[in-house]
């Protein structure tokens, strides 16, 4: 599933301020997590157990989530977790087997981050005992989709399913919410018999439909990756510990395009080493998930814009299975240290791509990622296209971008490049083996790479340079321009056909991938007349294309350019689709290009209900810059 200011190595540990010169001192702390309430150096989450029951009518979930919790801090008295639009009940201390009533309070609520859920400990609480809270969610949860039948692809039930990256988890459930904080966890579902609960947990493909699901995690994983979906999903396998759920309108389409799902697990297993986390399934879920998809462990949550009918857009699996190791084996500690997530998982993506497809496809897509980071540094100030920015205050729904997928790729490949493949590999197998199951911050990654490579007797790489990648704005001087000889040439062909040296008619795309129309679309310059998008369009039928990425490309030109006789498909295509990466910025082109900013809103407000709130969020972000 993106922004705030630089850090030149550390920490800025001091400012010079005031007409007197004084040095002030800078408490900002480069491994601690902004954004959660959590009193982590007081108290930690061990293990979750939940109980909840799934109430569509209310659109709530209601029950108890249960904190087996252990104290670090001999004094502390109060724990405080995130919450966020929860209504807590009531809340119980057990401990050596005896139960007693908490008092507990609000603090004040913050817009991005929820509301502090203060509990005081009764006295004589021992180190080790469980919260136990009775709650519910409201129907404003910023993680949960409640859909109704229509909005389905089956029309015949409804549906809900989280979203709980990066701080949503607290929408669904009272927690220490911050990815520093592993925890083993376990739940009971209540449901309408009909239909089936799956979690980011050990689901069993032949669990029958009765109402009532149990589920346990034995593997610590952070909060961000709890996971819950109900719906009237189906089975299909695709392998020995691979398959899809999903509902069965999509199940046919969903098992022909993600078909080799099993092939890029074995490919991982012996590239990185072993799967820990038993099966490996995918869930597609209806066009309103708000991402190409969520690591959730156990069970990727898919959108079903990536079913394009020829398995062009299927690095979207690559890279949600690359997570089994590079985020939820291995994990950020806070989101400043994101990358290496997103960037470490996006260099895997590639390299399985490499094998199970081919490397001419791969470049295609480095291009792409390329010119999208380029467009981000353009957007943002130079301290905030750091891969590890100083960050305190940012929303981290919308931190970073490409700069943590793409220019973390791009900082692995020169590594890789710099000391080989072979040698490269044997790092990151060592690394993931090294910190399995553990938090880790971009201080912590550079000792370990400066004791493992850097540190070599004839390294070919610093720890200047590498700091200079993690800490400095844009690209080195010495990064790589990707380089693709099949975009290049669709380059060369849009720019003739716009000069009007060829005609359309002349181009030939029976080789091309989809990369290559998106590029042809992307390098058409900014002077384009009108009559020519016209003639692009009615020869390749762009506007009513059932490529989402393709549409996604097409319809940003067709909005900043204002080609208004694409307009009604273009709202169709933001009717279609819910994944925020798409829509967003057809939305905010509309929203910018000086004329149509309230039509952008308009066209909003009628297909707002059937978007995630985080794409609701992403949208309306998007028009508050516009109108300013």
């Amino acid at each position: 599933m993106y922004r705030k200011l630089l850090i030149t190595a550390f920490a800025i540990l001091f400012i010079t301020a005031c007409s007197n010169e004084e040095a002030v001192v800078d408490d900002y702390d480069p491994a601690r997590d902004y954004f959660t309430f959590a009193n982590t150096s007081d108290f930690v989450t061990e293990h979750l157990a939940l109980d909840l029951d799934v109430d569509f009518e209310a659109e709530q979930l209601r029950g108890y989530a249960i904190l087996s919790m252990r104290r670090l801090e001999p004094a502390a008295m109060q724990v405080l977790l995130d919450t966020r639009d929860l209504t807590i009940a009531s809340v119980a201390v057990l401990a050596d087997g005896v139960s007693a009533p908490a008092e507990f309070s609000f603090g004040e609520d913050h817009e991005t981050l929820g509301t502090p859920l203060a509990i005081e400990l009764p006295a004589g609480t021992a180190d080790a005992f469980d919260l136990v809270i009775e709650y519910h969610t409201s129907p404003t949860s910023t993680a949960l989709q409640w859909l109704p039948p229509e909005l389905t692809a089956g029309g015949k039930h409804p549906m809900v399913f989280s979203q709980s990256q990066a701080v949503h988890a607290r929408s669904w459930v009272p927690l220490q919410d911050t990815p520093a904080i592993r925890i083993t966890y376990e739940a009971t579902i209540r449901t309408p018999e009909s239909l089936l609960a799956v979690m980011s947990a050990d689901n069993d493909p032949l669990t029958p439909r009765s109402g009532e699901y149990r589920f346990d995690m034995p593997q610590p994983i952070p909060s961000y990756l709890l996971a819950l979906a109900v719906g009237n999903y189906y089975f299909a396998s695709l392998g020995e510990d691979t398959g899809i759920y999903t509902e069965p309108e999509l199940l046919d389409a969903s098992v022909y395009e993600f078909a080799d799902t099993q092939a890029m697990l074995d490919l991982a297993e012996e590239m990185y080493g072993p799967y820990d986390w038993g099966r490996y399934d995918l869930l597609v879920l209806p066009p309103s998930f708000p991402y190409g998809g969520m690591e959730n462990p156990r069970l990727s949550f898919i959108t079903p814009s990536l079913l394009a009918g020829d398995r062009s857009l299927v690095s979207v699996i690559a890279h949600e299975l690359a997570h089994s190791w590079s985020g939820n084996l291995v994990t950020n500690a806070t989101w400043r240290d994101g990358w290496l997530n997103e960037g470490m998982t996006s260099y895997m993506e590639s390299r399985l791509m490499e094998v199970i497809y081919d490397v001419a496809r791969v470049d295609e897509e480095r291009v792409l990622m390329y010119e999208e980071l380029q467009l981000d540094f353009e957007r943002v100030s130079e301290p905030m296209q750091a891969l590890a920015p100083r960050l305190e205050n940012a929303d981290p729904d919308g931190f970073q971008g490409t700069i943590h997928y793409s220019k973390g790729q791009f900082f692995l490949e020169y590594l890789e490049q710099a000391f080989g493949r072979e040698a490269f590999d044997q790092f990151l197998t060592a690394y993931f083996k090294e910190f399995a199951y553990g938090t880790i911050t971009t201080e912590i990654f550079l000792d370990y790479l400066d004791a493992n490579l850097l540190s070599l007797e004839g390294s070919p790489v610093t720890r200047a340079q590498a700091e200079q990648w993690t800490y400095g704005p844009g690209l080195p001087e010495d990064a790589t321009t990707p380089r693709s000889e099949n975009l290049d040439t669709s380059a060369e062909l849009a720019l003739s056909w716009a000069a009007g040296d060829i005609d359309i008619a002349d181009i030939s795309r029976d080789e091309w991938s989809p990369h290559a129309t998106i590029h042809f679309i992307n390098s058409l310059p900014a002077e384009l007349p009108l009559a020519k998008m016209a003639e692009l369009d009615a020869a390749w039928d762009l506007s009513d294309t059932s490529n989402a990425e393709i549409g996604r490309t097409w319809f940003i030109q067709v909005a900043t350019r204002r080609y208004t006789d694409a307009y009604g498909q273009m709202e169709d295509y933001l009717n279609r689709y819910g994944r925020g990466r798409l829509i967003a910025p057809v939305y905010g082109a509309l929203a910018s290009n000086g004329e149509d900013l309230e039509l952008a809103r308009e066209m909003f407000a009628r297909a707002r209900d059937a978007y995630h709130p985080i794409t609701v969020g992403w949208i309306e972000a998007g028009f508050a810059r516009a109108g300013n």
